[in-house]
């Protein structure tokens, strides 16, 4: 059997026991604690401790369902590889570095995860090995070292507490001066995971990985695993901590909104609509509503892992072409992956009674509830408009009108094998945001708000999507109307130069001054005195030698006749 197949039907049946074990858990309202422990020196105990609550469970079986689809996918997606028993190595690995980061209540722990998913996403990045994936994937490591750091930081701090568990700290001293420290380590970490600004640039970047790990990555796992730290420790968080998240994620999920608007590549695209749900999750949590956070987070993880798979057909039928205005007219020649793209994007953008509905119009009325700048008010309803704007001009841009792809083509629906890897999410697209809101919340949430709040987010959806029509439309008399304005369409769709800035702005002076001391000391004076004068010195003295050494007889009576000059001086 082939190793796809063992380790999805693997993860498939582990993920539908931990969903089982989760609404028990959820039921009973109970949590366990595993520990075990490693080593006993002189009273002090080395404890593995596991963290079993409705969360982590619930989460680790999204992870496991979405991955065990992704899996399944991925024996059709990458069936021309030769190494493809690497590559599903690779993000078994991948998944059970996401799995430890969730069960553990420890910091320590928490990095093995946490670097685990470091290193591996780098692996993975640079799969394809190319000059743009090998930078793609350093930046992508690089980023990922800063909250890397700030965690080893934070462990250094926990020091003061005697333990490393941090669950057992979080109430109790949620006013402490070295919690309040942890506490913005551990944003620091969150922001540099999820990639919140000034730290984006990494996850556009990163899309030069094979699209199963995009689709795993920015789902369910890496991405989502500075969230799941904010949820696990938002009770320690101080007032003034939650404002600036709140400002860093608004400014987030605006900015990758707008980066989405002007793309046109159809892996970036759906990777700045990641960072704009990214945004709205942290902003969610900085107004204190971890549960919402974490529902949003659930319902995200299908319809995003959806996308990207149904992005996979479609590139992997246009012969590895990623830009959208490349294509156009696909609904005739792939129906039912047009059909899980469009129902996915419709979740995404919020329509109502599909999965994205239930946690994002929750989320929309909870922040019209609370009593907040009429900045944060309109940057969020802004920012669900933008969303529904590029998905929009994405359907627009790929699905509608005529085709203009080469007039030579075999496209046609992809294999068996990956229609029913996305047909395996189709179901929980539409019906788990709904399930999700009765399992998740105790009672449901009723809100009174004045008719116009109320219908603010559908007005905001009407809107956007108009505007994305309006904005993508073309034909051959007609100019684009980014076009008009380009110096101002280049900033926005560049994430405000922030790649820019995360990249040459970094190592511009290093290299330069890594050129400076090069040609000045190594290919400078220390060439003349350290290296080359010796070697020039020897080799003069060497060639001296030499000529003495030539069997020459002429050299010989000359060598006597000194030699006997000599003697005779000193006699």
């Amino acid at each position: 059997m082939h190793i796809c197949l063992i380790y999805s039907g693997f993860f498939l049946f582990l993920g539908f026991s931990f969903f089982c074990v989760s609404v028990y858990l959820m039921l009973l309202d109970l949590t366990y604690f595993l520990e075990y422990n490693l080593i006993v020196i002189n009273s002090s105990s080395v404890v593995m401790t596991f963290l079993f609550d409705w969360m982590s469970l619930l989460f680790m079986s999204f992870v496991l369902f979405i991955s065990s689809m992704v899996i399944f996918y991925s024996r059709e997606y990458m069936s021309g590889d030769l190494n493809i028993n690497r590559f599903i190595l690779l993000v078994v690995m991948f998944v059970f570095s996401m799995m430890l980061l969730i069960i553990s209540p420890n910091l320590i722990s928490i990095l093995l995860g946490w670097d685990g998913l470091g290193l591996v996403s780098y692996c993975l990045v640079i799969y394809y090995q190319n000059v743009k994936s090998f930078n793609a994937g350093m930046l992508t490591a690089l980023s990922n070292r800063i909250g890397d750091v700030a965690l080893l930081m934070a462990i250094a701090w926990m020091l003061n507490y005697g333990s490393w568990n941090y669950v057992f700290y979080l109430f109790e001293l949620g006013s402490d001066f070295y919690m309040c420290v942890i506490s913005y380590l551990i944003v620091l970490a969150a922001m540099t995971k999820s990639a919140q600004i000034p730290f984006s640039s990494w996850l556009p970047a990163a899309m030069a990985a094979p699209t199963p790990v995009s689709s795993l990555v920015h789902s369910s796992t890496l991405v989502t695993a500075g969230v799941y730290l904010l949820i696990r420790f938002n009770f320690c968080f101080s007032e003034i901590l939650l404002y600036l998240l709140l400002f860093i994620s608004s400014m987030t999920m605006f900015m990758s909104g707008l980066g989405a608007s002007f793309e046109f590549d159809l892996k970036k695209i759906i990777a700045l609509s990641t960072l704009s749900q990214l945004g709205l999750m942290m902003m969610i949590l900085s107004l204190g509503s971890y549960e919402l956070a974490f529902f949003h987070l659930l319902t995200h993880a299908l319809f995003k892992a959806l996308l990207f798979m149904c992005a996979g057909n479609i590139i992997h039928s246009l012969s590895n072409c990623q830009d959208i205005r490349f294509m156009g007219g696909l609904v005739s020649f792939m129906p039912l992956t047009c059909v899980y793209f469009n129902v996915s994007n419709l979740s995404l953008c919020g329509i109502p009674f599909l999965s994205g509905f239930y946690s994002k119009d929750l989320i929309a009325e909870v922040l019209s509830m609370g009593y907040l700048s009429l900045y944060v008010y309109i940057v969020f309803y802004l920012s669900i408009g933008l969303t529904v704007c590029y998905s929009f001009r994405l359907v627009y841009y790929s699905f509608v009108g005529d085709f203009n792809f080469l007039s030579i083509n075999g496209l046609f629906e992809s294999g068996i094998v990956m229609l029913k890897g996305m047909g395996g999410l189709i179901f929980l697209v539409i019906f788990m945001g709904s399930v999700g809101s009765w399992l998740i919340f105790p009672y449901p949430y009723v809100i009174v708000l004045p008719f116009y709040m109320k219908m603010m987010t559908l007005i905001m959806v009407i809107l956007g999507a108009w505007i994305g029509y309006v904005m993508s439309k073309f034909y051959i008399s007609y100019i684009n109307l980014s076009l008009h304005n380009y110096n101002l369409t280049w900033f926005l769709s560049g994430m405000w130069n922030m790649p820019i800035i995360s990249t040459y702005g970094v190592n511009f002076y290093p290299i330069y001054l890594g050129s400076y001391v090069y040609k000045t000391m190594d290919q400078g004076w220390s060439e003349v005195f350290g290296s080359q004068g010796i070697y020039g010195t020897l080799i003069s003295g060497t060639k001296i030698s030499q000529v003495f050494m030539f069997n020459s007889i002429k050299i010989f009576f000359i060598l006597m006749i000194v030699w006997l000059m000599l003697i005779g001086v000193v006699i």
